[in-house]
């Protein structure tokens, strides 16, 4: 029998943010993927309950720590636009099945799991703040308080999660760069969920002073010290907002995955220019016809009739093919780092 697969949801606020709407804390609704006690009572987990679009597999809710390993590497996965944690469970899954704890976080606004937000689509920084306030909260208190392995920690996204993983790297972001780029290459002009968010920054600036305190936080630092490499699965066009001169610092090893029928994140203009500006970089094609949704769950019949768009892969190309193919990347990628 393979590893058991624990996994854990939990809510925590981060008192030192603003949620968008001014009213409380920040939330940090997070989900854990890890090694669980062999013996551990598994389920088939889908999402969302009572209208699968997708399975998360087999996993042990709730199941104890495996005893196996004192302390777990981690991997901190961050998922693309408007998507959420459970998102990249084909990858956090493989992952805790080799020996590591998986953490996501549904970043706030940003996420299906509650209502879009503006301000969540455009302060893209505040995503790599939540992963870390994430490790430092679970490492202390918690299930895996004490379990976790902070020598060896690694990042990974999907789309702007690639740039979420970048940052807490220690890129740095400016956003007039994005918006220069954008004129240049409009199809860019903002994802799908929420088209032409540049139009919006200026009245946002106005009338929200949350957004706007984000908003001059812009191109700080969000590097996480602990972070031992990254990968960066299909990273979305806000990677063009980073400065070449931070890029140029990243020492650590970055690896970049992408399809190259990606048209939401086209692998010339992303995948290609990051190579291009990291000094410790490697690019690995996920296929000719393999588009950015790819990267996304295999999506049941139902998922199918709500939104084909997201669910239905060119022909030839065989979704949970590519994710075993990512994964091992990714898996390989992890173990390299730690040996060096």
């Amino acid at each position: 029998m393979g590893q058991c697969v624990g996994f854990r949801t939990g809510l925590l606020l981060d008192e030192a943010r603003s949620n968008w709407a001014g009213e409380g804390p920040r939330p940090l609704r997070w989900a854990a993927w890890y090694p669980a006690e062999r013996d551990s009572a598994t389920m088939e987990i889908t999402i969302p309950p009572g209208r699968a679009l997708y399975s998360l597999g087999l996993l042990a809710p709730k199941a104890p720590l495996s005893a196996g390993t004192d302390r777990y590497p981690v991997v901190l996965i961050s998922h693309g636009t408007g998507g959420s944690a459970s998102g990249l469970g084909w990858l956090a899954s493989s992952l805790a099945e080799q020996g590591y704890v998986v953490l996501g976080v549904d970043h706030h606004g940003n996420t299906g799991v509650e209502a879009y937000r503006p301000e969540g689509f455009l302060c893209w920084w505040e995503r790599a703040r939540d992963l870390t306030v994430l490790l430092d909260r679970l490492s202390e208190d918690g299930a895996f308080a004490g379990r976790l392995d902070l020598t060896d920690v690694s990042a990974a996204g999907f789309s702007l999660g690639g740039y979420t993983a970048l940052a807490m790297a220690g890129a740095i972001t400016e956003t007039d760069r994005m918006l220069a780029f954008v004129k240049e290459h409009p199809f860019s002009d903002g994802p799908q969920e929420m088209r032409n968010l540049a139009a919006q920054i200026e009245p946002l600036l106005s009338s929200s002073a949350v957004f706007r305190a984000s908003w001059e936080s812009q191109s700080h630092s969000y590097r996480n010290e602990r972070i031992r490499a990254v990968v960066a699965i299909a990273p979305a066009p806000p990677v063009r907002s980073f400065t070449e001169e931070s890029l140029r610092d990243v020492r650590l090893p970055i690896t970049l995955l992408c399809g190259e029928a990606d048209t939401e994140a086209p692998y010339d203009l992303c995948s290609v220019w990051l190579d291009e500006h990291l000094p410790n970089s490697s690019l690995t094609s996920l296929g000719t016809d393999v588009g950015h949704y790819t990267l996304l769950p295999v999506g049941t019949e139902t998922a199918m009739r709500a939104n084909s768009q997201y669910w239905a892969d060119a022909p030839g190309v065989v979704r949970a093919a590519v994710h075993a193919k990512a994964a091992e990347l990714t898996l390989a990628a992890l173990r390299a780092s730690a040996a060096s």
